[in-house]
């Protein structure tokens, strides 16, 4: 069901164009209803917090500051009750809030976040949930013998897959922010990481911490991103998903060269998968 699911929504989207003049009956109608079948019956969760200037970041970097678009010209605040209209601006680093990190961002010749494939921001999404052993191990990395644990339950990881990694951290993110921000945390070992890219064909990462790694060395995040693969960090709400059958859809901004922005990040679950979880 997963895989026909994204070569329906694939096939959709490459012949969007084409489905504009399609007439009555046409097969990219009946591929345009298919696929809105499948989204419309299903449940969609969203992975992405919400941010604002408080927002956890790494100290490093610095609260966003979020101020009211002004007219150049007077100085003034632009307002509904007087133009009818309002903007902000934004003064923030790209690694802010549920973000994107591309190859770019550790690699000075990986690619960004604009050159990043369109097929490798829908993947299948499968859930690693650590939950579990962080009352005896609070800052558990997982490991390799963790995910064979995991594919005795739910099967090998796919190849092309979207790996999450559920801490519930992400709970803290607006109760307890400073919680959020401890060091060390859950997240994952680098032999994990590589043996998710190397054994297993994954195309990506996300976690709900904002750093990749258990240790200050960054060890698994440096080699992932100079291995051409991106990751989504501070990611929300991966209690909602299921381990497989999800489908993940991750979307940021086109910046020309941009080395990191904030991402939209929603998890597809089709009906017959949501109604088992």
């Amino acid at each position: 069901m997963i895989h026909r699911m994204i070569a329906i929504m694939a096939f959709s989207f490459i012949n969007m164009g084409i489905v504009a003049q399609a007439k009555a009956g046409d097969v990219h109608d009946n591929q345009t209803t298919a696929l809105l079948a499948i989204i419309h019956g299903s449940k969609l969760v969203d992975l992405t917090h919400s941010f604002s200037s408080s927002t956890p970041v790494w100290s490093g970097f610095g609260q966003a500051i979020i101020t009211p678009a002004k007219d150049p010209k007077t100085g003034q605040p632009y307002t509904i009750e007087k133009d009818g209209f309002r903007a902000n601006y934004f003064s923030m680093v790209g690694q802010y809030g549920t973000h994107v990190d591309p190859p770019a961002h550790f690699d000075a010749h990986g690619a960004t976040i604009d050159a990043i494939p369109l097929n490798q921001m829908i993947l299948p999404l499968v859930v690693f949930d650590i939950t579990g052993l962080l009352q005896k191990d609070p800052n558990h990395a997982l490991s390799v013998n963790d995910i064979l644990d995991w594919e005795k339950q739910h099967g090998r990881v796919p190849s092309g897959s979207f790996a999450a990694l559920r801490t519930d951290m992400s709970k803290d993110w607006d109760a307890n922010p400073a919680r959020f921000k401890r060091s060390p945390f859950p997240a994952w070992s680098l032999a994990a990481v590589r043996f998710l890219i190397e054994q297993r064909g994954a195309t990506a990462i996300g976690h709900e911490s904002l750093d990749t790694d258990t240790t200050t060395q960054m060890d698994s995040e440096t080699w992932l991103l100079k291995h051409g693969h991106y990751q989504i960090e501070a990611m929300a709400h991966l209690d909602q998903v299921p381990a497989t059958g999800a489908v993940l859809i991750a979307m940021w901004p086109k910046v020309k060269d941009g080395d990191g922005f904030p991402a939209r990040v929603v998890a597809v679950v089709p009906a017959d998968v949501a109604q088992g979880h």
